[in-house]
């Protein structure tokens, strides 16, 4: 077990995204997953059905017994509902792990269309969190937030990373999956290099969690050392073979196959 990676996310009791979908790709990936969960829900395939916040006072206090002990290789964030939670784990990772890189998915939307972040919330993510981020993960929508206009093809997912990165983020990986079309196509977008990552799309409705693991899956492999091309790589194959492969549990978006593995 090799890299060290502590996600600050919410629970999902199907078991598809959230903190479960992180901890399994994070463990996929040969890594070890901590924790700091910031909010409970209750949900399935079918949508989110109910939440319960946790106190952003508990929330530090996860984060700071994880990484004055165990410590960390890398971070990561998924669901941060209140401006008050991205505040709390903003200055957490300031105070207990500056120099650890942190994947920051920015998670708005849940797949049935129950929205995880308050509006209010989205100046903080955007003037707090993400200049702290080696790499932001949006889907399109949450990128269309995040830079303030409609992104519709792969130039105006360019454009949108192009903006992203010169609001703080590191880098940018644009993903394009709401995009029409057979072929899904994902943008890296850094400073110096754009590198372009296209495959087939896969005929699927089991794809609850997508997002949740392929940014856990991204930060195993900054945590185990890889550079950031090669743990998007292996991320996103991984992300493929584990829609391939999935169990279809579930009346809606079912979960990945999380057991899978990628050599």
């Amino acid at each position: 077990m090799k890299g060290r990676v502590l996600i600050v996310a919410g629970s999902d009791s199907g078991g598809g995204a959230g903190i479960q979908a992180d901890i399994k790709a994070v463990t996929a990936m040969g890594g070890f997953a901590a924790t700091a969960i910031t909010a409970l829900t209750a949900q399935n395939t079918l949508g989110v059905h109910g939440v319960v916040p946790v106190d952003p006072a508990f929330i530090a206090q996860q984060i700071e017994v994880v990484l004055t002990d165990i410590g960390a290789d890398a971070l990561k964030t998924g669901m941060l509902h209140s401006a008050e939670v991205i505040e709390t784990v903003a200055a957490s990772f300031r105070r207990y792990a500056p120099k650890a890189p942190l994947v920051v998915d920015p998670v708005m939307v849940a797949k049935g269309g129950h929205r995880l972040l308050l509006s209010e919330a989205e100046t903080a993510l955007r003037d707090r969190l993400l200049p702290l981020a080696a790499l932001l993960t949006p889907n399109l929508p949450e990128a269309e937030v995040l830079a303030g206009f409609p992104v519709h093809s792969e130039p105006d997912m360019e454009r949108a990373g192009r903006k992203l990165l010169s609001l703080g983020a590191g880098a940018v990986l644009m993903k394009g999956g709401h995009l029409e079309g057979d072929r899904v196509v994902d943008l890296l977008i850094c400073e110096d290099r754009i590198d372009r990552f296209e495959d087939a799309r896969i005929a699927s409705r089991s794809t609850h969690g997508t997002g949740c693991t392929l940014a856990s899956a991204i930060a195993a492999g900054l945590a185990q050392k890889m550079s950031l091309a090669d743990s998007v790589a292996r991320a996103r194959t991984y992300v493929r073979e584990a829609i391939a492969t999935a169990p279809g549990y579930g009346q809606g978006h079912g979960p990945l196959n999380h057991a899978v593995t990628v050599r």
